[in-house]
């Protein structure tokens, strides 16, 4: 409950730029005292930062920002298809999956057109791709298109998503980082993949290399908490010896 409302203190405050503690109370029906020790976990994960009065969102200056889908598309074209191929071998008959609109992702379709299998998504590129493939059971998530991501996305995903149970999820990011985990730069989109991750057997992280590193404004899932990363060539060291400890599985083409 309380991880649940920290979360949507978080997605108010980056609405609203900057707020007053006494504005928090009222909107979540808290007491300033439990307002305060929320804002103070926020603050330690370097989300928010302590104004005269009340919070504002933290400077992030080395965080990435959202580009159109079609720049993104643009970007490593050949290394994004070698990692939607290994994503696809992961893919079995009767698996019921999670796409996500990540330039990365919508590739998978190319390689599981022989599958038979559900695909849950919010990317509308999935949904073109699948037509032409009877075997493939796509459900689109509902909600209003988002242009940048060509993505559908509503508040009320999170429940929607509870009456599916997932069993491959395959998710981008635009940055990875074992400190800020996989993060992306946009607040619905942000609710969506969230959401996916807690009703997800098996996570599987897509990244080519140059998101290694970088983060974006909002972490939707700690590094710890993926099962499967796959990429085109290895991360540093650090990665790697922090995916071992946690029993990460990293595989590249």
């Amino acid at each position: 409950m309380r991880t649940k409302r920290i979360d949507e203190i978080e997605l108010y405050i980056r609405e609203k730029k900057s707020v007053s503690l006494d504005t928090l109370c009222e909107v979540f029906n808290v007491s300033k005292n439990t307002v305060r020790r929320d804002i103070a976990t926020l603050e330690q994960s370097g989300k928010i930062k302590k104004v005269y009065g009340g919070v504002t969102i933290a400077d992030t200056p080395a965080s990435k920002t959202l580009l159109p889908f079609s720049k993104r598309h643009q970007s490593f074209m050949k290394e994004k298809r070698l990692i939607s191929q290994l994503a696809a071998s992961h893919v079995c008959d009767h698996d019921t999956i999670f796409i996500d609109s990540g330039t990365t992702c919508h590739n998978i379709i190319d390689f599981i057109a022989e599958k038979e299998c559900t695909i849950l998504t919010n990317s509308l590129q999935v949904s073109l791709k699948a037509i032409p493939y009877e075997n493939l059971n796509v459900i689109s998530l509902p909600g209003f298109l988002k242009r940048e991501t060509l993505s559908f996305v509503d508040g009320n995903i999170a429940e929607y998503l509870k009456a599916y149970n997932i069993t491959k999820a395959f998710m981008s990011c635009t940055g990875i980082s074992i400190q800020n985990g996989l993060s992306n730069a946009s607040s619905e989109e942000y609710l969506v993949k969230k959401s996916v991750i807690e009703n997800s057997t098996i996570r599987f992280a897509l990244a080519d290399h140059s998101k290694f590193g970088d983060f974006s404004l909002m972490t939707f899932c700690p590094f710890k908490d993926i099962d499967h990363i796959l990429t085109d060539q290895l991360p540093s060291e650090e990665f790697c010896d922090f995916a071992k400890m946690h029993s990460i599985n990293i595989e590249t083409p």
